[in-house]
């Protein structure tokens, strides 16, 4: 038997067109984006959206239940430009029944002064995942590319792009949607990419949740038939009052009769338990249609979803009892296509069955053979993977290789067989590492993975001065604007050339400030990375060893830290985590030529790269001590011996790593009644140990909970608390005495991301609840289902599968065993 797992991979590239203008009706605020969007093609049209390659790397391990798994993945891009007001685009993942992981990227979308992307709540919300992508204002052409990657329910049936104007005093307004179906994806096994219309979000279309309803055929009076329909619950309804709620009743509808239940107030989670009859008549071709309404006293009620059963089946089977899920109205005509703009997307779908461990172990016990031997080993498979990869697929290669023999412990034999060789095959020094080959690749997912928290340490400072300035910085004096500037005095606004040197003092400093962080940073790199450099060092010197060349090896090591990895980080702070949100074009472009003067710095001023832009001239003085440094950086870097770095590696594992750490608000009850409590900023800090805080990162910790007793981790209604993006953690105390302890993050992806870490370190944990309450217990009852037994069972499902996925997730040994044996099959034919 084998597991399946799915995976959607969304990415939203650079480019973008426009979209027309926001409607003048929009979607009212109380129409809430919900679970199973109306699927469309994917037509010409104006506003656009384009894919870019994921890959963040995991590391790390996670352990699996035993036993074989289905994966699905699915990749989405998207792109385009819109209206002048705010806009986000939420990607929403609609559940029919299994597991997946989603990776999104958002690049770029259509809207205007905000833009964000969101996966939205999964259908049902079994998953109830989202990403949020940060708001880009004030442009007609936003761009993000952003990446995250979700874990999608086993079954879902539909990939949604929401696009939304996002308004800082009231809430967000739809301005239309762009939906894939499960169908659509699985007909391009390498993507789906086109146009697609954004079209108008109608609230009868957009429901969520399950009703629970027992159909039975009776005999009645006159030896008439009855047909009974028993409406008992409801759960997960999509939240359609202010208030974060609804207040639900159910319409039942046959034969030109119609009943109605009593009406919950302020309940996601209803329970009637009403009974309702109507007589059948023989032959009768019509439907029984049962709708969840949400009752309103002053405007009209909303509709929530509804459920329609064939009667003649029915009297077949007399009896039916289950949960069903809601659908929409899809009975109204749709606006014209085209007249609310339009995504490019491309998406793929990946879907995978991993089975047991055992079944990968002859292909992994070869690749870790080849790579223990070297070039000195009879083996030629690594040889040959990189041979037959192509362009398209390389970096899903290089990832999917390096997490694997990260969790072999061989990331570094790996990538030095790897450096062996590309340098077997180049003969021109200037060349080498600097096209994007198997090797490139897979050194830029190491560092992702082993070097990210230390380029935080390094690089953060840095960043957050940048950003707090927020100076006017330009060097090209084709570009200056003095206008931007102000003024140096009351009168006098500054001239050009002032303007340039400021820029240029600006820029020295920042430069300067970065050269000294990284020189004083030697013992804060890892030691596996330090030990990777070591070896590409040598290799290098060893392949190049005459006096002309003495550089090269400093060359080959910057190119990776300098050109792959630091300086990327410093044009896009927002991608590497280093920010929360991106940066503004005045700050964007002071990153820019900050990026550019260290990419000079690690290409040891060569002389190529000054000519081609002479107006960098000024930074000279400070890249030439600054190559000075950098070189005696390398050298103390890579100075080190197999001895120290064993020893190393040894006191890191004696620590538990962190899985997730962060700033977090816990709940804190002061008194009874909702508005006696509040929330506290603590650190918290996860590892498989222990979750534990303190007041600030480097105070002393104090453990929480013991991950092995935690039951369950999941979301809390928004009314619960009147906020949003709160958690709540199920677990049991040293008593054995079941706990709840409430805590809140700053964003959904933030959410979302613990809720991710929580369950990684709980997924085999005996007693893991089923159910679960969505909201709290206040007074005397459930705030979600109005239960009054604070011991009652939980009126949703738990989940225990990944939400999101993340650079520095654990590894997934047999995932990443069937990808490469995947790849490995794709390309037989060739091996052969």
């Amino acid at each position: 038997m084998a597991i399946r797992d799915r995976a959607v991979n969304i990415v939203t590239p650079g480019d973008a067109r426009p979209l027309k203008p926001l409607p003048l009706r929009a979607p009212s605020s109380k129409e809430p984006l919900g679970n199973t969007p109306a699927c469309i093609p994917p037509p010409q049209s104006q506003g656009a959206v384009g894919l870019q390659q994921s890959g963040p790397c995991a590391p790390q391990e996670l352990g699996w239940a035993a036993g074989p798994r289905q994966l699905r993945a699915c990749k989405v891009a998207g792109v385009g430009k819109g209206p002048e007001a705010g806009t986000d685009l939420r990607v929403q993942g609609q559940e029919q029944s299994q597991s997946t992981w989603a990776t999104i990227k958002v690049v770029s979308s259509p809207s205007s002064e905000v833009c964000e992307s969101r996966l939205e709540e999964m259908l049902l919300r079994r998953q109830a995942d989202e990403a949020q992508t940060a708001t880009v204002w004030k442009t007609l052409c936003p761009f993000w590319g952003e990446e995250y990657q979700v874990h999608l329910p086993p079954a879902f049936h539909a990939v949604a792009f929401y696009v939304m104007d996002e308004d800082a005093l009231s809430r967000d307004d739809v301005i239309g949607k762009v939906c894939l179906t499960r169908d659509t994806l699985a007909a391009h096994p390498k993507g789906f990419s086109g146009w697609a219309h954004l079209t108008e979000v109608d609230p009868d279309e957009e429901v969520q949740g399950e009703i629970h309803l027992r159909l039975e055929v009776v005999p009645g009076p006159r030896a008439r038939r009855l047909l009974r329909c028993s409406v008992l619950e409801a759960r997960d309804l999509a939240p359609k009052d202010r208030n974060g709620a609804s207040d639900p009743f159910v319409r039942v509808r046959y034969s030109g009769r119609t009943q109605e239940t009593s009406i919950v107030k302020k309940s996601r989670y209803p329970r009637w338990n009403e009974m309702f009859e109507f007589e059948l008549e023989e032959g009768a071709a019509e439907a029984l249609c049962v709708e969840a309404w949400d009752w309103d006293l002053v405007s009209r009620n909303d509709f929530l979803g509804k459920v329609v059963f064939n009667v003649q089946k029915l009297c077949t089977a007399q009896k039916e009892e289950g949960w069903f899920r809601l659908q929409p109205d899809q009975s109204k005509n749709r606006r014209g296509e085209g007249n609310l703009g339009s995504l490019q997307l491309e998406v793929r779908l990946r879907d995978e069955t991993v089975l047991p461990s055992g079944c990968y172990q002859p292909l992994v016990q070869l690749l870790c053979r080849e790579v223990k031997l070297g070039t000195q080993g009879p083996g030629q498979l690594i040889a040959l993977i990189e041979e037959t990869t192509s362009t398209e697929c390389r970096q899903d290669v290089a990832t999917n290789l390096l997490k694997l023999f990260l969790g072999q412990g061989l990331a570094k034999d790996f990538l030095d067989l790897l450096f062996q060789l590309e340098l077997g095959r180049t003969s021109e020094a200037n060349t080498l590492f600097r096209s994007n080959s198997l090797a490139s690749k897979s050194m830029e997912s190491f560092l992702k993975v082993a070097g990210m928290r230390y380029l935080h340490g390094v690089l953060g400072p840095i960043i957050d001065k940048v950003f707090e300035e927020k100076k006017y910085v330009e060097l090209d004096p084709s570009k200056v604007e003095v206008k931007d500037v102000g003024c140096s005095g009351l009168h006098r606004p500054q001239t050009e050339a002032e303007v340039l040197e400021q820029s240029a003092q600006t820029l020295r400093a920042h430069l300067a400030a970065l050269l000294s962080a990284l020189s004083r940073s030697v013992r804060a790199c890892p030691a596996v990375v330090r030990a990777t450099f070591r070896q590409l060092f040598r290799r290098v010197r060893e392949r190049f060893p005459s006096a002309q060349h003495e550089n090269v090896p400093f060359i080959a090591v910057t190119s990776f830290l300098c050109l792959r990895f630091v300086s990327p980080a410093i044009m896009a702070p927002k991608l590497f985590h280093l920010r929360e949100r991106h940066a503004d074009a005045r700050t964007s472009r002071t990153l820019l030529l900050l990026a550019k003067a260290v990419q000079n710095v690690g290409n040891m001023d060569a002389p190529a790269s000054r000519a081609k832009e002479a107006w960098m001239e000024p930074l000279q003085p400070t890249v030439r001590q600054g190559v000075a440094q950098l070189k005696d950086f390398i050298t103390k870097l890579v100075d080190i011996e197999e001895k120290e770095e064993l020893g190393l590696q040894r006191a890191l594992s004696l620590q538990a790593p962190p899985v997730k750490e962060g700033p977090l608000f816990i709940h804190r009850t002061k008194g009874k009644g909702p508005l006696m409590s509040s929330f506290k900023k603590l650190h918290f800090s996860l590892t498989t140990e222990a979750l534990s805080f303190a007041k600030t990162p480097n105070s002393k910790k104090s453990a929480l909970i013991k991950p092995a007793n935690i039951r369950a981790a999941e979301k809390v209604e928004e009314k619960s608390f009147g906020s949003s993006n709160v958690m709540q953690l199920i677990y049991e105390d040293d008593a054995g005495k079941p706990q709840t302890v409430y805590l809140q993050c700053r964003c959904v992806n933030e959410l979302n991301q613990w809720l991710s870490a929580l369950r990684k370190v709980s997924i085999g944990n005996p007693g893991l609840l089923g159910s679960y309450h969505p909201g709290v217990f206040r007074g005397d009852k459930w705030s979600c289902c109005h239960q009054k037994d604070k011991s009652d069972l939980g009126c949703d499902k738990t989940r225990s599968r990944v939400t999101l996925q993340e650079w520095n997730d654990p590894l997934d040994h047999d995932l990443e065993a069937q990808l490469i044996y995947r790849h490995l099959l794709g390309v037989e034919p060739v091996l052969r």
